[in-house]
Parts: structure tokens; C-alpha cells; sequence
């Protein structure tokens, strides 16, 4: 053999591993795609696609203080709007789906007294029963397969109040809601 024949041998040689490598590649990446299937990407994915409408009847109230219900109300709203794709509708024979609540519990909690017995710092916390129902009357809320499906989901906030800082009952109260208002659109995501 010559050494420009054995050369060509060699160049020929590589050409076929470069080509049997990129086919392998090529098969990898496709293999490992394919088990990739079942994922979902974006944000709107993390929805129920079956749902375009929301209908949200003002929550129920068991506080003694005026206006909780419809406040907490208009939080879920505000953010079901912001960071959902669903839309809220005002007639539940519109919706496909609807979410009912009740404030069952809004309490006020001393956690920190200064030296002379004076409040320092007030937790307000709230409990609220959550349902999500679609039409036909099936319940929709994202939970662990274990929960009973049919029972109404708990959900409890709290929002510190420190005077000092300028806080008042008004504020930690609206803190509260905002915060409530977050878990429960948390709530209406899929399970992953």
C-alpha cells in the first residue's frame, strides 16, 4: 500500500465515524425528546384548558367586620384576572366554572409585648373555605390525590400589624386578603 492510498483509507475512514456519530446523535436526541412528551411549557399551561370562565359570587363572612367578604372577593378577582387565563364573568350560567368561599375565621393574635404590657406587634390571621366547581357540579381545585375531593379546601393566612412602622388593623387586614387572594389562585393550578 501506498502512503497516499493509505491516507485516502484514513480520511475515508473518519468521514464513516463522523456520519455513524451524528446518526447516533441524531438518535439520542430524538429518543430523549419523545420522553419529553408528556411535559408542558409556559405558564398558561398551568391551567386547566378546559376552563375559559370563572364565575366568583362574593364570599360569605362569619367576621364581625363590615365588608371582609366582598373585599376578599374583589382580591381573587383583581388576581384571577392578573395571573390566570381564565375571565371572570359576573353570571354563574355564563361560566364554566365556579368558585365559592366563606371566611370562616379572622382573628387578631398579640405576638410580641414591650416592657410595659403594651402591644407591640398583632397577627391578623384568616380562614377561608374554598370550592371550585365546573359545571357539571365536579370539583376542579388542584390537590393531592389523598384529600376528599368533594370536602371544601382550607386555606389560612396571617399579615403582621406593627404600629410603629405605621401599620394599622386596616393595613395588616388588606395584607391578609392580598395574601389569601394568592393561595387561593395558587389553588386553581394543575397538579404537576
Amino acid at each position: 500500500m501506498t502512503a497516499q492510498r493509505h491516507h485516502k483509507l484514513v480520511i475515508n475512514l473518519r468521514h464513516a465515524v463522523t456520519i455513524v456519530n451524528c446518526v447516533v446523535l441524531c438518535c439520542i436526541a430524538l429518543f430523549g425528546c419523545s420522553g419529553c412528551s408528556g411535559y408542558r411549557v409556559g405558564t398558561s399551561t398551568l391551567y386547566n384548558t378546559e376552563i375559559k370562565t370563572v364565575h366568583v359570587p362574593i364570599f360569605e363572612s362569619d367576621s364581625f367586620r363590615r365588608d371582609m367578604g366582598e373585599r376578599l372577593t374583589e382580591a381573587v378577582c383583581k388576581k384571577i384576572e392578573q395571573r390566570t387565563p381564565y375571565k371572570v364573568v359576573h353570571r354563574s350560567r355564563s361560566a364554566d366554572s365556579v368558585l365559592t368561599g366563606r371566611l370562616a375565621r379572622e382573628s387578631q393574635t398579640v405576638s410580641l409585648v414591650d416592657d410595659y404590657a403594651g402591644t407591640r406587634q398583632k397577627k391578623v390571621e384568616l380562614l377561608v373555605y374554598v370550592r371550585w366547581k365546573d359545571r357539571r357540579g365536579n370539583s376542579l381545585r388542584a390537590m393531592s390525590p389523598i384529600a376528599w375531593y368533594d370536602a371544601p379546601l382550607d386555606i389560612t393566612t396571617g399579615s403582621d400589624m406593627v404600629a410603629e412602622m405605621g401599620h394599622s388593623y386596616a393595613t395588616a387586614s388588606q395584607d391578609a386578603i392580598d395574601k389569601m387572594a394568592d393561595q387561593i389562585v395558587d389553588m386553581m393550578q394543575m397538579p404537576w
